[in-house]
Order: structure tokens, then sequence, then C-alpha cells
């Protein structure tokens, strides 16, 4: 099948939109249509379609698998974080600030592990018994939604040397 002319109004919009469009990068060529003269009295009457606004891409998610090297070192707990902090008996509000604070802290001294301490999961409680994990129930969903999202690539429960099921590797990207 072969490429098919476009019409006058068809022209007068591919005119209209190449003109108003800021190329990504100075100097990049724009793609070229022979298009006939244009009357400014043709461009308005002419109705462009609505435009769709394009949703933003999803933060980007802690690596479910880090590189052979690191994993091995998560494995035989030889992985000493570089920063850590213990959130046992703060409250969800005091607890979510903290860890923003140190994981604050932690990307200003280009700190590449951070062991949060989180607390044991909860155990099978009995009814009427307080609340036992809540803090490491949240940590997962701060850590996903918070500010420092896109900096963290791997998120490891910790070796029983460092905590194990009571706590969890933070392990922050490299700076660009």
């Amino acid at each position: 099948m072969g490429r098919r002319n476009l019409s006058s109004d068809e022209q007068a919009l591919w005119t209209a939109l190449t003109r108003s469009v800021r190329p990504l990068r100075p100097g990049a060529r724009t793609p070229a249509l022979p298009v006939a003269p244009v009357k400014a009295t043709d461009v308005t009457r002419l109705t462009l379609p609505p435009v769709q606004t394009v949703a933003a891409p999803p933060p980007r998610t802690p690596a479910a698998i880090l590189d052979s090297g690191w994993e091995r070192r998560i494995r035989s707990g030889n992985l000493m974080p570089d920063m850590t902090i213990d959130l046992h008996g703060h409250s969800l509000a005091a607890a979510h600030a903290r860890l923003n604070q140190a994981l604050a802290a932690a990307w200003a001294r280009d700190a590449r592990v951070m062991l949060v301490v989180t607390g044991k999961p909860p155990k099978t409680a009995s009814v009427g018994a307080s609340r036992r994990g809540a803090i490491r129930a949240e940590i997962g969903h701060w850590l996903e939604t918070g500010s420092y999202a896109d900096r963290i690539a791997s998120v490891r429960i910790a070796h029983p040397r460092h905590g194990g099921d009571g706590a969890i590797y933070v392990i922050l990207r490299r700076k660009k």
C-alpha cells in the first residue's frame, strides 16, 4: 500500500502542530512534509482534537534480584550496613518520620546499605491482645510511596547476625 497525500486540511493541521512543538533536543531535525502554503484564515477555522494527557510513569520499584555479588554478601551475612536505625518502641507516625529522616541522612552521606530494625513479625495473637508488628507491616508501604522510593535499589530481610526477620536492609542506588 502506497503513501497517501495529505488533504489541505490535514496539511494545515500538520503545519500548525509542528509550529507549536518544541524539540526535545535543540537543533534536532524536525520531520518535513511537503506542505503547501497555509493562510492564517485556514488555520483558524480548523479545530484540533482534544489533547490527551499521559499519566506519569510509575516510580521505580526496588529490584527483586540484585547482582550475584550483592546476593552472596546478603546470604553469607558479610554485608556491613553503613547506617542503622532502630524503630522499636515508636508510634507509627514517629517511626515513619524517623525512617524518612534516616533515608535523607543516608542519601546525604552516600550510604549504600541501611539496616532498619523493625521488630519481629506478628505472632498469632489471641483476640484483644496488643497489636504486634505494626511498624513491620507498614514499612514496605512507606518505602514504596515515600520521597526516596526512586533511590532505593532493593529491600531485603536482614541476615540473622543483623536481626533476621526483625530487620531489613535498604539498599540505596548510587548517586548519578
